[in-house]
């Protein structure tokens, strides 16, 4: 695991919307992003990406909306700050049908999605991809979400992971042991499709959930999706550490990243599985070009079309603080929330003022930008692969399609060159390609163990 050459992974992050992390980008005059209610948008974009050989398509999701700057949601409609926001599911069945080999990582919030009907949805589209589906695992954050599902007020944080590990409990129980292996005989002269002694009631009674039935679909190629987590809190890293095959983290620099991917490693040595049985993926805006001088002058481009105030209207939601109160050197006051814990916790341990945010989210959005040749873009992965642990990125779009255009075209060709990205896809689904192992959860994983 320690070779320097360890192929990169890759997935394109993107949401079903107009404008995701880079706000402000959608009034570029190359952008298509509102073009997003299309199938044609999304389905050249699949076919783009295999292309690529990008390992998957990460979409993102919300339920509510970003009403905490100025206590309204004025900003993020007139930006297109995540809304509208369209179904990410509904998506995968056509991009599916044009590639072969994309992944398909989908977030989907448990707080408000029954897990039996749930299970049921992902394993219709693992059937349909050929296993290539992936779950992005959420609770939520937003009170707006909350309240629009006719709750009060949002769950509190760790109280949300202790759902969600009973969710998994649920879905364990359907994907896994409802239907034995061998339960399909698919037989027409003896008029047996499926062998009823090999399927099984699922019975749980729960703090959080009662289920009785059987799971609806027979074994679908992965059986369970491909899981993916978000969460780098003390409750979230225990949590990845019994459920996540792939962890996505927001990196600032080198030795903090590092840090947040060692943590990640241990928590999987804890629940009693390999540390590599974790891939780690972190947030990342790239602007290339055929050379140094014109990546940095179409950066130059892309800022006079970003919109900070947008990036920090979405932060302002991601931390349940409201900037928009604060002076522009009036230093932010840490407030404990039941927003995303990494974003309250960078808060409290930096002297941050509003002109600061302003200034990190100038290109509309505060992830890690690389400028750059794509010799200078290949260094600088290739860097943070060999200094952090990190398995790949999540790369964003800047300008669609753009972004990704430039990126295939002249970085990948560089990476492949020097050995450190693939030259075609592994056989096999979601879970082998990323795991060179077998299709179904390996047996150290939690959710091997309700197999029959």
């Amino acid at each position: 695991m320690a070779d320097a050459k360890k192929k990169i992974l890759l997935n394109a992050f993107n949401m079903n919307c107009i404008g995701h992390i880079n706000h402000g980008l959608w009034t570029h005059p190359r952008d298509t992003s509102t073009q997003y209610k299309t199938i044609e948008y999304w389905t050249e974009l699949a076919q783009l990406l295999e292309r690529g050989l990008f390992d998957g398509l990460f979409i993102a999701d919300i339920a509510g909306v970003y009403d905490v700057y100025q206590n309204s949601v004025d900003v993020p409609l007139k930006e297109s700050i995540q809304l509208p926001v369209n179904d990410p599911l509904l998506l995968v069945s056509a991009m599916a049908a044009v590639t072969r080999n994309l992944g398909f990582g989908l977030t989907a919030n448990l707080t408000y999605e029954p897990p039996y009907l749930f299970a049921r949805r992902m394993s219709t589209l693992d059937h349909l991809s050929r296993g290539r589906v992936g779950w992005n695992i959420v609770t939520g954050y937003l009170d707006s979400a909350a309240k629009a599902m006719g709750l009060s007020e949002q769950v509190e944080h760790d109280r949300r992971y202790d759902q969600a590990d009973e969710y998994l409990q649920v879905l364990y129980k359907l994907w896994e042991g409802s239907w034995e292996n061998g339960a399909v005989l698919n037989d027409r002269e003896q008029r047996i499709y499926a062998l009823p002694a090999k399927v099984h009631k699922v019975e749980h009674k729960g703090e959080f959930y009662q289920v009785e039935g059987y799971h609806l679909c027979e074994p679908s190629p992965q059986r369970t999706p491909v899981l993916f987590q978000a969460g780098s809190s003390d409750r979230g890293l225990l949590f990845a550490g019994r459920h996540a095959e792939c962890v996505f983290i927001s990196g600032q620099n080198k030795p903090a990243t590092r840090v947040q991917v060692d943590k990640v490693r241990v928590s999987a040595v804890e629940a009693g599985r390999n540390p590599w049985d974790i891939k780690v993926f972190m947030g990342l805006n790239v602007i290339v070009g055929a050379t140094e001088e014109l990546a940095w002058t179409k950066h130059a481009e892309y800022l006079s079309y970003a919109s900070a105030e947008a990036g920090v209207a979405h932060f302002s939601a991601s931390t349940g603080i409201d900037f928009s109160e604060y002076e522009l050197d009036e230093p932010i006051q840490y407030v404990k929330s039941n927003a995303i814990q990494s974003a309250t916790k960078n808060l409290q341990n930096n002297d941050w003022t509003r002109r600061k945010l302003l200034e990190q989210h100038a290109l509309g959005g505060r992830y890690i930008t690389v400028v750059g040749s794509p010799q200078q873009v290949a260094d600088e992965l290739e860097s943070w692969i060999a200094e952090t642990g990190l398995d790949g990125f999540n790369l964003t779009r800047i300008v669609t399609p753009e972004s990704y255009v430039d990126f295939i075209e002249l970085v990948i060709p560089e990476l492949q060159r020097r050995g450190s990205y693939k030259t075609a896809y592994d056989d096999g689904s979601l879970r082998e390609k990323l795991f060179h192992g077998k299709a179904h959860l390996p047996k150290q994983h939690t959710g091997s163990h309700y197999r029959h």
